[in-house]
């Protein structure tokens, strides 16, 4: 049995590998990303490859015959409304032939989508549910709703045994890249661990939904073990995750890290609240009740994101 993930070296990719490693029965896992992998492992299980998901040879050679695929790899955020023609040539063209390919190798293939919370319209009602109609305005979210939507047609038709993962703000990456415009979440954790001072472009009470990188971890590897027949005609999916004002963060980052001196101010920048700080409560029903997992409270979440 052969299992594939594709952004490996990416923020959820590498500790969706070790949670495999650890816990998962197979052959090879096979590691894709067109980043050289900057720690390998010597587990004889697995194949570390770098280069495009997208190139037919890779493809034949490393993907087909997968039982289950992580597509991880995206243009994101900011990077995708930056630079259009790149992100429709990684988030539609690539990932639609790679659904074509798994088609046509093998209709079996459980394939797990990772898409996103863009996929909605903002503003937002006043509590999200599974029923909430998506209204994506980004270019990201726009792309990854036509994803969800091709996996769950290729599905309805036996073409392929896909399932998309719409993910909250997944804490916390080092170093976030500055394109994205809710990088400042990440690097509020580091600066309070570092006792470094940060302004945050938001209010204190401003809310947003996050989940931590070891909870999406376990929710990829969760749905590629899940029973087709239990996932049913829906296959696209809000994740449970916390819905949180930037003062509760502030508050259990302080109590994980007692003797830091950051000091944490707000210089609220409109737009960006309207972005990142604005979310209402959710509800994942469909979500829990297929086992998925959320964060238990805002001390649970600064634990699992380090």
């Amino acid at each position: 049995m052969k299992t594939v993930i594709i952004g490996a070296q990416g923020f959820v990719g590498q500790r969706l590998t070790k949670q495999l490693l650890a816990s998962e029965q197979f052959d090879r896992l096979v590691l894709i990303d067109k980043a050289a992998a900057t720690e390998i492992n010597d587990d004889p299980r697995l194949d570390i490859v770098a280069g495009d998901f997208a190139a037919l040879d890779l493809f034949d050679t490393h993907i087909a015959g997968a039982s289950t695929v992580y597509l991880l790899a995206s243009i994101l955020g900011g990077a995708a409304e930056a630079n259009y023609a790149l992100a429709r040539q990684v988030n539609i063209d690539a990932t639609l032939t790679l659904l074509e390919r798994l088609r046509d190798s093998n209709p079996q293939t459980r394939l797990v989508f990772a898409s996103t919370i863009a996929v909605f319209g903002k503003p937002m009602p006043a509590l999200v549910t599974d029923a909430t109609p998506t209204g994506p305005t980004m270019v990201y979210g726009a792309q990854k709703l036509m994803m969800e939507i091709a996996i769950a047609n290729f599905a309805a038709r036996g073409w392929l045994d896909g399932v998309s993962l719409r993910l909250a703000g997944v804490m916390a990456l080092d170093g976030a890249d500055a394109r994205m415009r809710s990088a400042f979440i990440s690097r509020l954790f580091y600066a309070v661990m570092r006792s470094e001072d940060i302004v945050l472009p938001v209010h204190p009470h401003s809310q947003t939904w996050l989940t931590s990188v070891e909870t999406a971890a376990s929710n990829f590897a969760h749905a590629g073990r899940l029973d087709a027949a239990a996932l049913g005609a829906v296959r696209a999916f809000t994740l449970p995750a916390l819905c949180l004002s930037f003062e509760e963060l502030v508050a259990a980052l302080m109590r994980r890290f007692p003797e830091s001196r950051a000091r944490v101010t707000y210089q609220p920048d409109e737009d960006v609240v309207a972005l990142f700080g604005s979310y209402p409560p959710i509800a994942t029903q469909a979500a829990d009740t297929l086992g998925f997992l959320r964060d238990l409270d805002a001390d649970a979440l600064v634990t699992r994101s380090f």
